[in-house]
């Protein structure tokens, strides 16, 4: 095992040997304790590396490969071309494996199977650790085959059997909707995207039961987008009047409803109380006004992914497990 000095340009690399002899160690344990590998005291493995920090060395990752019969990378295996939810699951992922010296190869299959085939055989064939997969959306999908660890990640597999982390949408809108009765908002409406998605349903389901009598009329289902919020509020204004708070099911669609009511003449949140759910900064921050909504904890989601998977990649039990959202106050419920 080779080591080479940082921050010293045309120095000779130094060999293991240096760090054993600083240590005070043989060179067999000063390999085992850079690996991570071998029955070695705790102490012994931290003399070790910090012999190792205090020379400034770096290790050989091909030899610490070799020598462990594993690649120390990951795959990552998205649909989300744009990034908006695979990429805070990568960063929390990365959070947890970078711990472990492991490194994340990013594939984009654009939702493309031919691609994701593709992928898969590519990373076998680099003989990756284990598989992330995620996506833009929370609708279960097929399992991939393949003979490694996989950890599926906000985009859950239709497999029990899989390790799938998803988040807590019915938790996220009961607490949105919960917000909005403190406030002492008695007539809602709710507001959300395609019947047919999973997080819609969900999270009508949520603000349904936490709403109760409160609730005026059925969730209106649309799209995922500011479009539908200004169509939805004129929808609801040809049906019952009176409506003091509107839940919605992403930033997007509550950014059109507080566009559509300020065009109306009515103040958010003064006349009508409006909530998002995503926490999408885009979008959230830029609304007039700035949007209570809630935080996916995409990151959080992520880390728990990424431990799953080093556990399955240790040879260590995992499950699947759900990460529970967080209310974000802001101005278009609270006011100025």
């Amino acid at each position: 095992m080779t080591l080479e000095r940082s921050g010293r340009p045309g120095s000779d690399p130094v060999r293991i040997t240096d760090v054993a002899a600083l240590a005070g160690v043989s060179i067999g344990t000063a390999s085992k304790a850079l690996n991570g590998t071998g029955q070695l005291r705790d102490e012994t493995r931290a003399r070790v590396r910090a012999a190792a920090a205090k020379l400034g060395f770096v290790g050989d990752a091909r030899g610490r490969a070799l020598s462990s019969g594993r690649s120390y990378t990951v795959g990552m295996i998205t649909t989300d071309s744009f990034g908006r939810f695979s990429i805070p699951v990568l960063l929390g992922a990365e959070d947890v494996l970078s711990a472990g010296q492991m490194a994340v190869l990013l594939c984009d299959t654009r939702d493309d199977h031919v691609r994701e085939s593709h992928y898969l055989r590519s990373l076998v064939a680099r003989r990756v650790d284990g598989i992330i997969v995620t996506g833009r959306s929370a609708d279960p999908r097929p399992p991939i085959d393949v003979d490694i660890p996989v950890v599926y990640a906000f985009t859950p597999s239709t497999d029990p059997a899989d390790v799938s982390v998803t988040l807590d949408d019915e938790h996220g809108a009961a607490l949105v909707a919960s917000h909005l009765l403190t406030l002492g908002r008695r007539r809602v409406a709710i507001v959300t995207g395609p019947a047919w998605a999973r997080s819609a349903t969900r999270r009508v389901d949520g603000a349904t039961r936490a709403l109760g009598s409160a609730l005026v009329g059925p969730a209106l289902y649309g799209e995922w987008s500011e479009r539908w919020g200004r169509q939805a509020v004129d929808v609801l204004d040809r049906g019952e009047g009176g409506i003091d708070a509107i839940v919605c099911g992403s930033d997007q669609i509550a950014r059109g409803v507080c566009d559509r009511l300020r065009e109306l003449g009515r103040s958010v949140p003064g006349d009508v109380a409006v909530a998002g759910f995503d926490d999408w900064d885009v979008m959230a921050l830029a609304s007039r006004p700035p949007l209570t909504t809630v935080d996916l904890r995409l990151e959080e989601l992520g880390r728990v992914a990424g431990q799953a998977l080093l556990d399955l990649i240790e040879g260590s039990a995992a499950r699947s497990a759900t990460v529970t959202p967080t209310l974000v106050l802001r101005e278009s419920t609270l006011g100025a």
